[in-house]
């Protein structure tokens, strides 16, 4: 239908007040419906994650702290990073983290003066990467160690698993802002072993923070470790290959993942840990390939939440191996320095989505595509729906017309909007009887790329403008 608009040029923002840290609300915990995260206090948290996976080795101390300054800016909550992913791989101060190749023999040396290297270790420099996202109300998502390490050694034992996991989990236990992340890129039937000695031991060891695994490309923790008492949220890899590339799975149905989870029981949160990595060439390898852009970025994130995710996780190609030109050869085809990929289109835009989420009643949206009447649309035509009792959002990547089935949320009337992807911006579309079918036609012209939410609101409710935080 075609109407007359209100723009209202607004960006939308998050209210913090001022001194308080996201842990001041108590420890993340899963939500009563078992398909959110929230804190002690029953305050929502929307995992919002960028992905730095090398941050340790790489950052020194001045470039840890402009990172995470840089990443607070954009509304990053999450930060995932690896403690550990090869032995010969030593940190910005020529440091190791264990002896011998041997994860049972870690470097730890009294002191931590950071200008006096016989004192300031290893361990001592994730202390400050620590202590440096708590200042900025950041969580580090850390990976213990990755899948090359425990395929390389050999002489990792069960029992070298477990001192190596308690260890890590009585280190960073008292630390406000730990999420663990079990496995990395791995599948978990091959050394399952390992992977469930180390997450069960780092939950006996550490049992305030949770634990999820991230797969191997378009895998699912849940395929193996949903019954593990260790496992609190799952996680599934969708990137990095498009339709074509991925002929015999998903290809890139990022919510298929999300359904697919929330089917099994018991019923745990889950979020894509890894979908396509801004920057990087599609299925990674071939550097002729098209790159992905923000774009692409936008509609794996959306598509996700609209499906049930409890949050999302970002990434860009040089940031997420941190490649600094003169130090380290650049993977996967990255041309950006590090400084430069921090301000990408992408890295900007998905605090948006987290906005317009906790806008609304939180712990009550569910995925409804009952709500879209007729043709749902496939591939990149697919609209995707979150509905709560008094609201319901649909997003559209094509800006295609699509029509809504009128009714399926409280009130007698609806206020209508249209939600910017690229800018939290809102335009008022008007309202409208809460019945009938009525067809929706997004601005511009269709095009991959040109993604709106639809947003109806109860009118009786008198939400706020679409993306300002209920606090």
């Amino acid at each position: 239908m075609t109407k007359n608009v209100l723009i209202i040029a607004f960006i939308t923002f998050s209210i913090c007040v001022k001194g308080q840290a996201p842990w001041d609300n108590g420890n993340l915990k899963v939500s009563e419906n078992e398909r959110y995260l929230q804190h002690a206090n029953g305050k929502p948290f929307f995992w919002l994650g960028d992905t730095s996976w090398l941050l340790p080795i790489r950052l020194n101390r001045d470039e840890v702290k402009l990172y995470f300054e840089n990443r607070k800016e954009k509304g990053f909550n999450v930060v995932q990073c690896i403690f550990v992913q090869n032995y010969d791989h030593k940190n910005s101060y020529d440091d190791y983290p264990y002896a011998n190749d041997d994860v049972s023999q870690p470097i730890q040396t009294p002191g931590n003066n950071p200008n006096n290297s016989d004192e300031y270790d290893y361990f001592d420099h994730l202390d400050y990467i620590v202590e440096v996202a708590a200042q900025n109300g950041i969580y580090i998502a850390l990976t213990p160690t990755w899948r090359d390490l425990v395929k390389k050694d050999t002489n990792l034992t069960i029992e070298k698993a477990e001192l190596f996991a308690a260890h890590l989990g009585n280190h960073f236990k008292n630390k406000p802002n730990i999420i663990w992340v079990n496995g990395g890129s791995t599948k978990g039937d091959t050394f399952t072993e390992i992977w469930q000695t180390i997450g069960a031991t780092i939950k006996k060891t550490d049992p305030n923070h949770l634990i999820t695994f991230h797969p191997f490309g378009r895998m699912q923790s849940s395929t193996w470790f949903n019954n593990d008492s260790w496992l609190d949220v799952n996680m599934f890899v969708s990137g990095h290959r498009t339709y074509a590339q991925d002929e015999t799975g998903y290809g890139e149905d990022s919510w298929r993942y999300v359904l697919d989870d929330l089917s099994k029981k018991p019923l745990r949160p889950t979020l894509d840990g890894e979908a396509s990595y801004e920057s990087l060439p599609q299925g990674i390898h071939d550097h002729s390939q098209p790159y992905w852009k923000a774009n692409d970025i936008r509609r794996y994130a959306y598509w996700s939440v609209f499906a049930g995710s409890c949050g999302h996780v970002y990434g860009e190609n040089t940031v997420r191996q941190v490649y600094k030109e003169g130090e380290n050869a650049p993977e996967s085809g990255a041309k950006l320095s590090f400084v430069e990929a921090l301000d990408v289109e992408g890295a900007f835009e998905l605090q948006y989505l987290k906005n317009l989420i906790l806008s609304r009643p939180y712990f009550e949206r569910m995925n409804d595509q009952s709500v879209v009447a007729g043709d749902e649309g496939e591939k990149y035509n697919r609209i995707l729906v979150s509905k709560g009792k008094d609201y319901l959002m649909a997003y559209n990547y094509t800006g295609r017309n699509f029509t809504i089935q009128m009714g399926k949320i409280s009130g007698e009337k609806v206020i209508a909007w249209w939600y910017d992807t690229r800018t939290g911006s809102s335009q008022k579309i008007g309202e409208f009887e809460n019945k009938g079918k009525l067809t929706f036609n997004p601005p511009g012209t269709k095009f991959n790329g040109n993604d709106w939410v639809l947003l109806l609101d109860n009118k009786s409710k008198k939400f706020n403008t679409p993306g300002i935080v209920i606090q």
